[in-house]
């Protein structure tokens, strides 16, 4: 490496959507960055053309600017340290794949995945840890001559070692790995495409990556990737592995714990501050035990000492609980910008809505809104084509309480409305006549007037829906009880 300038990266493969745990991953990388002044770089790894797509590549992007994790370079953002794609450094990776056959560090390897199942299946029977025996490697020539003339395409495997291999990981202290329980493994497959290791080392190096920063599931990798870095006289990077994101059962995150992905958080609205607020603070990366803090604030007190051995549990309530706080703290403008996508998905026409009533109608509904996708299920409350009493209204209007309805429909009728706070002096007028107050007064109010049991507050309903869609309501709530 020739530059002292810190530089982190984050290289995730295309072959699926942005998930939680690579997402913390990106995060610590780009606060690692921030806090320290260097640069963070995007790398796509796309070697693996069968599974990759350019699909998942675009929503990857798409995701890590949604989060607000930007990149100094990488795709769309040219340094002079690219291309930032791997499949379009195959011809640099070909200068290194011949040094190490050249140094006699490599040897081709025939064995089909079949025979390699066997092998490995063989090694779990004797309770030994599958890794390759090195078949290949006491080959002859001749022998090498005769599978190739039966069409076989060698891979090329890395001949390793005996002894120990020692690197130190900012998190987890001195790491040591056995070289025999590594076994000799492929750097280039019989595509002629590198593997992961190899080229992660190659582009390390000449991206003059300083600090590689990854989950805890790539420590064996780490192991295999120092053997190269020597292998190639390259300077290793300083790793460090934080510990991976877990369910609540304590095992690794995954689909049976529900939404795993950015994509799916995004699509059930959740606020992009709070899920990399969430992100940031889980696992202890940040100090204080803070459970609201401001990205300048995370930036400032980010430290891998504090990201913690032990995995980071993921609990989908804490982060609703903390989504509805940053949507009670949103500007109503920008929460309305923000709601209009979850509207129309929840059927309604934005173009026949009247922007000031539905920022109106914003302003009421913040409280009661845990995500942006919670929306469809009140605006019903207040669009009188669309009022309708539930089966819970029913069972309270239909009881002895309901005759505040009839009270409220009373002084309502005789009110010049609108007038300066007609709510606070209508709902004192039913509370003198009736006598009533708490959950007695008010339950039978709200089912009448919304056909709800629970919703926002009811001031905020009376100020929109004024005096005649009350009345109206009033009245089909009235016939109903009767």
């Amino acid at each position: 490496m020739t530059s002292h300038r810190l530089r982190v990266r984050f290289a995730p493969s295309p072959t699926g959507n942005l998930h939680v745990g690579n997402a913390r991953t990106a995060l610590f990388n780009w606060l690692f960055a921030k806090h320290y002044g260097g640069d963070f770089i995007l790398r796509i790894e796309d070697t693996d053309q069968e599974r990759t797509s350019p699909v998942f590549e675009k929503n990857i992007l798409e995701d890590l600017k949604w989060l607000s994790i930007e990149w100094d370079e990488g795709p769309e953002k040219d340094g002079s340290l690219g291309p930032y794609h791997q499949i379009k450094r195959l011809d640099i990776y070909d200068k290194y794949i011949r040094a190490l056959i050249s140094a006699g560090k490599v040897y081709p390897c025939y064995c089909t995945e079949e025979e390699l199942e066997v092998e490995r299946a063989s090694l779990r029977s004797m309770r030994i840890m599958p890794r390759y025996t090195g078949k290949c490697k006491k080959l002859t020539d001749k022998e090498r001559e005769a599978l190739e003339s039966c069409g076989r395409k060698p891979a090329l495997r890395f001949s390793v070692d005996k002894g120990t291999i020692e690197f130190k990981d900012l998190i987890r202290g001195k790491m040591k790995f056995d070289g025999d329980a590594i076994g000799d493994f492929i750097i280039v497959r019989s595509n002629l495409i590198p593997s992961y290791n190899f080229a992660a080392v190659v582009d390390d190096h000449l991206m003059e990556i300083s600090h590689v920063i990854r989950g805890e599931d790539h420590l064996s990798n780490t192991a295999i990737q120092i053997l190269l870095y020597n292998a190639l006289d390259f300077e290793p990077p300083v790793f460090a592995h934080h510990s991976l994101v877990l369910g609540k059962d304590r095992t690794k995150l995954s689909k049976r714990h529900g939404s795993v992905t950015i994509r799916e958080f995004r699509n059930r609205g959740i606020l992009s501050p709070a899920l990399l607020n969430y992100l940031s603070l889980m696992g202890g990366s940040v100090g204080g035990g803070k459970e609201i803090a401001s990205m300048e604030d995370i930036i400032n007190m980010f430290s891998l000492d504090r990201a913690g051995k032990s995995g980071a549990i993921f609990d989908e309530a804490k982060l609703e609980w903390l989504n509805a706080i940053y949507i009670r703290n949103c500007d109503v403008d920008k929460l309305t910008e923000l709601l209009l996508p979850f509207i129309r998905e929840a059927g309604y026409d934005i173009d026949l809505m009247n922007c000031g009533w539905l920022h109106q109608v914003v302003e009421a509904l913040r409280d009661n809104l845990v995500t942006l996708a919670d929306v469809g299920q009140y605006l019903d409350i207040f669009i009188d084509d669309k009022y309708s009493i539930s089966d819970e209204a029913r069972a309270i209007l239909k009881d002895d309480t309901a005759a505040v309805v009839k009270v409220l429909h009373e002084e309502l009728e005789q009110r010049n409305i609108p007038e300066r706070n007609f709510y606070h002096d209508l709902i004192r007028s039913v509370r003198r006549k009736t006598g009533l107050k708490g959950k007695n007064l008010f339950l039978p109010i709200r089912a009448a007037v919304t056909g709800r049991t629970s919703g926002p507050e009811l001031e905020k309903i009376f100020t929109i829906l004024g005096k005649e869609s009350i009345v109206r309501r009033l009245e089909r709530a009235i016939q109903l009880a009767d």
